[in-house]
């Protein structure tokens, strides 16, 4: 076995608040070996990330190394000074971030991003760090390197700037790559390609590569080794097929189970598995969907998209960004008026009804958007978001309001005394909460749920998947969930639309698409899940 490319040594890490020094991790320690990588593997606050920061000298000027080391191909870097670190960075250990669309300069072009390790370090003359940078774009499969070079990072797809992030960090050749939830943001098939290329720089250059992720079918796939990490401390650690099939500590369990890239498949229809349970829909259809059309200008948005969704079931809506997924739950939720075609909810046409008639239709349905900390009034009480669309639809008093969103606090299963707290004081798992509760407070037939559970952490998505289940369940609800993960897809929804460029590719019952995909595009889809190399149960997706 080779010697360690980077050894983090009982790391403790702390930060300076107004309130006292808060320990952030404590007691880390892990490796990584050339052409190997190893995944740390938690959710938001366990300590992932500023463990890796501290490996590369970029915590914040708050926070500060209590314990431990950390070496370099055996060098001690624990302490080093500012100069030193720049001479390190770049040219022997980069850095991918995760959010392209913060980490790339606005005003500067692609090919300057790309460069500008190697203008730091002296790299060449002007003419040969353009030839590198173009090269490194095409190396990472942007097309048209040439042109891509000049352009700004708006011209770009979300995709393609996270290769450029992987082609910037190549510039210099480094021998350690550290990459920060670099596909957390990408869909499913756009992450595949980034993961499949940053697999192939590790196997051609030898990398070494230290990989941040929330996901751990993510990790699975493609880690050598697997660190568990919850509150700053590692839970487990070991060989990734180990922690994956014989997970040690309850805290790695739990992940595991949580996780619906991983995790058998619960099949939702009628009569279908043993033990699942069976679930009897009512003939006629709540939604029915026909020719559903939207046009910008000479740009369509969808294209004669049709679905229905019988009462008490969930529908999903799936695709890649750019499918019209969104556009189409807009237009069903009354906030976008279709080119053409036809939405009846409750056998009521919702497109044909007149101004004075859609308040009312606005309370039958409602919409649950994908962040809840941009969707909450930053400025308002919990109790009162959740009351306002109550008040604004029956005009009760304020006391009567307060009173119903605090039995939809509970509801929703949040404390009660969480009713005067503001937005920032909740974790993320807990705003979508609030942000449902506030959606069924006025008692809709139709919720429509806009990539709800795809900001948050496995877990805490778990949770809410399950709180949505039984809401389903308690209340009657009828669903439509717009997604772009197929594994929550298939774990929440009866039946399924496959949206691609606005156009509708295959529809049915989950499981049979799932089982029996027809389109390309779909089995592309389903192929690029994560978590194929140690998924419980046998998939028989017949791909």
């Amino acid at each position: 076995m080779s010697s360690a490319l980077l050894k983090i040594d009982n790391l403790a890490v702390s930060y300076q608040t107004r309130r006292g020094d808060v320990a952030a991790v404590s007691g880390v320690s892990l490796e990584v070996h050339p052409g190997e990588i190893t995944a740390i593997v938690g959710e938001s606050g366990s300590g992932k990330s500023t463990s890796a920061m501290a490996a590369i000298g970029l915590l914040p000027r708050n926070a500060s190394i209590d314990t431990g080391e950390v070496h370099f191909k055996g060098r001690d870097i624990t302490n080093l000074s500012g100069g030193e670190w720049r001479q390190l960075r770049g040219q022997q250990i980069a850095l991918i971030p995760q959010d392209p669309n913060n980490s790339l300069n606005p005003v500067k072009t692609i090919g300057a991003s790309v460069e500008e390790a190697m203008v730091i370090h002296n790299y060449g003359s002007a003419a040969e760090r353009k030839k590198r940078a173009i090269e490194l774009l095409g190396t990472v499969g942007i097309d048209d390197p040439e042109r891509r070079y000049a352009q700004y990072p708006h011209e770009l797809s979300g995709g393609m700037k996270q290769r450029v992030l992987i082609a910037a960090a190549l510039s210099l050749e480094p021998e350690l790559i550290i990459a920060d939830e670099p596909t957390s943001a990408l869909d499913v098939t756009v992450q595949k390609v980034i993961l499949d290329l940053l697999d192939r720089m590790r196997e051609e250059l030898g990398l070494g590569i230290l990989f941040i992720t929330h996901d751990l079918a993510v990790a699975g796939d493609r880690a050598d080794r697997i660190v568990v990490m919850e509150k700053g401390q590692v839970r487990e650690e070991g060989w990734a097929a180990t922690v994956l099939t014989d997970p040690q500590d309850d805290y790695s369990k739990r992940l595991l189970a949580d996780a619906p890239s991983l995790a058998a498949p619960t099949i939702r229809r009628e009569g279908a598995a043993k033990g699942s349970g069976t679930r009897e829909f009512a003939t006629e259809p709540l939604v029915k969907v026909s020719g559903l059309t939207k046009t910008y200008g000479d740009f369509t948005a969808v294209n004669n998209v049709s679905f229905e969704v019988r009462p008490g079931s969930t529908h999903a809506l799936v695709g890649e960004s750019g499918s019209g997924k969104t556009t189409t739950g807009r237009m069903v939720s009354l906030f976008e008026t279709p080119t053409s075609g036809s939405v009846t909810v409750g056998g009521v046409d919702i497109l044909g009804a007149k101004a004075s008639e859609r308040k009312e239709l606005r309370s039958n349905i409602q919409l649950v958007y994908q962040n809840p900390y941009s969707s909450l009034d930053p400025r308002m009480r919990i109790g009162d978001i959740i009351a306002e669309p109550y008040r604004n639809f029956t005009k009760v008093s304020k006391s009567k309001a307060q009173a119903r969103a605090k039995q939809y606090l509970e509801l929703v299963a949040l404390d009660a005394d969480m009713y005067s707290r503001r937005p920032r004081e909740l974790s993320g798992g807990q705003r979508q909460r609030v942000a449902i509760a506030r959606a069924l407070i006025v008692e809709p037939e139709l919720v429509i749920l806009d990539e709800a559970v795809s900001a948050l952490d496995v877990t805490v998505q778990a949770q809410i998947i399950r709180l949505l289940d039984k809401l389903q369940k308690d209340l009657s609800l009828t669903y439509i969930f717009i997604s772009h993960d197929l594994a929550v897809v298939r774990q929440i929804s009866d039946t399924v639309s496959v949206l691609r460029r606005g156009e509708q590719v295959e529809h049915g019952v989950t499981e049979d698409v799932f089982r029996h995909p027809q389109s390309d595009f779909t089995r592309d889809l389903i192929g690029a899940i994560p978590g194929q190399r140690y998924r419980a149960g046998d998939l028989n997706l017949g791909l």
